[in-house]
């Protein structure tokens, strides 16, 4: 079974008023590495040709004060930043939350430990304690234990991080209760509280809390409009007015003052109006994919699927490479991790027929 289109590509020959006609198949490569690789939409690209752009440096950009008045809306925060990706977003958080010898509560398994370079250390000087507990959760009963005393030879623990929901996990997410019962120990400790909501709106609309509902618990958070949103680029941070004037400087520090970037702007305005109730369809193409491969003889087991992230753990006789070789030989791209996983994620350009192929297949 293989996807492909036969496209037509008009050729005029200078020598002669007649058209022809280039014949091309084109075949489909099925990309479930991530949420990342998708394409706007020709309904996006239309809004980002349609907007008005200015100068963002010179704060001149309509279309950006637009989209961070809607995403700080959305959550009931004062004001909002955007930013050309979640890590830049993740790492002004610390910075602003935290001071050098400090030290932040978070899960091994998160964003800014397992894929940021150490960024927290290089640019704030500070160390993580990192929890250990199932699906790279923290949950409400690690954090007492785990602020250090007053001691002049300990770090200071200044903030709490949340993943949600978490990549490494398997997309797996927080219930209300679990948040609200985090949020009630920082208040009580005197700790910041951040969430890392890169796809906040797959946990959204898995778990039916509200954006507001969310925002009301967190000191500020930050979400992505280039993972299941379907953006070509960008993610935004909100919080107080006083936290996002602070951010805004930082991020020109980190190199991410932008020019006309309302173009790019447009599209998280058009993802955010169209594109988040869709993500149903992601998360249940996933959860068929991870049925699917949980009866197979080379899985040893496969993570709960919650939205549109399927980790697969393979046996250690079979080996995820070649698994992913094998797939890759039918045009399905997916990517190998550490410890025999392999990552599949569902998203905007993943449609039924590339499932029905992918069943097909496996």
């Amino acid at each position: 079974m293989m996807l492909a289109k036969v496209v037509l590509y008009p050729y005029k020959n200078k020598f002669s008023q007649f058209t022809i006609y280039h014949l091309q198949l084109i075949i489909f490569m099925i990309d479930l590495r991530s949420d990342t690789v998708t394409r706007p939409t020709p309904a996006m690209l239309q809004a980002m040709m349609d907007a008005k752009v200015g100068d963002d440096v010179f704060y001149e950009d309509e279309t950006v004060r637009l989209l961070e008045q809607q995403a700080a809306a959305m959550f009931g925060m004062e004001a909002a930043l955007f930013c050309p990706s979640g890590t830049m977003c993740n790492q002004i958080a610390l910075k602003l939350h935290t001071q050098p010898l400090d030290e932040v509560i978070a899960h091994d398994y998160s964003h800014i430990q397992q894929y940021e370079s150490a960024g927290f250390a290089f640019f704030s000087g500070i160390k993580l304690c990192l929890m250990q507990g199932n699906n790279g959760k923290v949950m409400a009963a690690d954090i007492a234990p785990n602020i250090k005393p007053d001691f002049d030879w300990l770090p200071t623990t200044r903030l709490v991080w949340i993943e949600n929901t978490c990549n490494k996990a398997g997309g797996s997410c927080y219930s209300l209760a679990e948040l609200q019962a985090i949020r009630q120990q920082c208040t009580q400790h005197h700790l910041g509280l951040h969430l890392d909501g890169a796809r906040i709106f797959n946990a959204l609309i898995a778990t039916g809390i509200t954006p507001l509902q969310i925002g009301g618990l967190f000191d500020s958070l930050n979400f992505c409009l280039s993972k299941g949103l379907g953006c070509p680029v960008g993610s935004l941070i909100v919080g107080k007015a006083d936290f996002i004037k602070r951010a805004r400087r930082l991020r020109k520090v980190m190199g991410g003052g932008m020019r006309q970037v309302g173009f790019l702007a447009a599209a998280g305005t058009y993802a955010l109006q169209h594109h988040i109730d869709r993500l149903t369809d992601d998360h249940r193409r996933a959860k068929v994919l991870a049925d699917a491969f949980a009866t197979k003889p080379y899985i040893s087991h496969v993570l709960p699927c919650e939205t549109n992230i399927v980790m697969l753990h393979i046996n250690p006789e079979y080996g995820s490479e070649r698994l992913v070789k094998e797939l890759a030989e039918h045009q399905i791209k997916t990517i190998s991790l550490a410890n025999n996983q392999i990552r599949l994620v569902t998203h905007l350009d993943f449609t039924d027929d590339m499932l029905d192929k992918v069943l097909a297949v496996i």
